[in-house]
């Protein structure tokens, strides 16, 4: 039996989409037929994303989320759901990086990483689970790490978000299967984007040295897996850590 991925009448809220891995998740998502409202910390910073959408046939609007203020993101996704007149996806995506030693980090670097990238998945989901506990089904997907299984030397900041991200996935997991709403997490490995472009020739190889498919992955590859995790494909799949690393980390 064949079978295809059709999110056709669906809505996807994807966070920091302006770029990356983002932008790619939304665009795999609207080939797939899904509407998608872009959010990113600014509104120019949506407008690359949401005019590709659109070139792909699907309905797209760009919102300024500041994801770690929650009345601002409650604010945001009640506007979304007005607009687009139900919320079936989404895909806490935003995130940022402050990374130094554990005895130079600051406060305010260690509380920025937190606010956003945990805080601001929290945010999100709390403003989204009572729309879909109400249409009784949803899909969220939370963007961690694999730093967040495995630790990284001036990373504790970044590590301890993508932690805690994913026990706030399988917890959300847990209290909304009921409603037939299901909490995943892809926990991308090495994946090339700006943000790791600019890592110096020898750590980039390190790196290389530790991944067997002896390659780099593609913003491509991670919006690949959230695609299935947003689609009935996985219907029966929730709590869980889907890995996409070329085999870097294996337990």
């Amino acid at each position: 039996m064949a079978y295809t991925i059709d999110l056709t009448g669906r809505t996807a809220v994807v966070t920091g989409a302006g770029r990356g891995i983002g932008q790619s998740i939304a665009l795999m998502l609207a080939e797939a037929g899904a509407d998608i409202a872009v959010t990113d910390v600014k509104d120019e910073f949506t407008v690359e994303t949401v005019g590709k959408v659109k070139a792909l046939g699907r309905k797209a609007a760009g919102y300024a989320m500041d994801v770690s203020d929650f009345a601002a993101s409650h604010a945001v996704i009640d506007t979304i759901n007005a607009e687009f007149g139900r919320i079936d996806i989404l895909v806490n995506n935003a995130g940022i990086t402050k990374d130094t030693l554990i005895m130079r980090m600051n406060e305010e670097d260690w509380d920025a990483v937190l606010r956003i990238n945990l805080k601001g998945a929290f945010n999100c989901t709390h403003a989204v689970s009572r729309i879909m506990m109400k249409q009784r089904t949803g899909r969220i997907v939370n963007i961690a790490s694999i730093i967040g299984l495995i630790g990284n030397a001036g990373q504790a900041n970044y590590a301890a978000s993508k932690a805690g991200l994913i026990g706030l996935t399988k917890s959300s997991a847990k209290e909304l299967a009921s409603r037939g709403v299901n909490v995943n997490a892809v926990a991308p490995g090495f994946i090339q984007t700006k943000m790791t472009d600019v890592l110096p020739e020898d750590v980039k190889q390190a790196m290389l040295n530790l991944i067997p498919q002896k390659q780099f992955g593609q913003p491509l590859d991670v919006a690949r897996a959230v695609l299935f995790l947003c689609s009935d494909l996985s219907a029966y799949t929730t709590g869980q850590v889907v890995v996409v690393d070329g085999g870097m980390v294996m337990s």
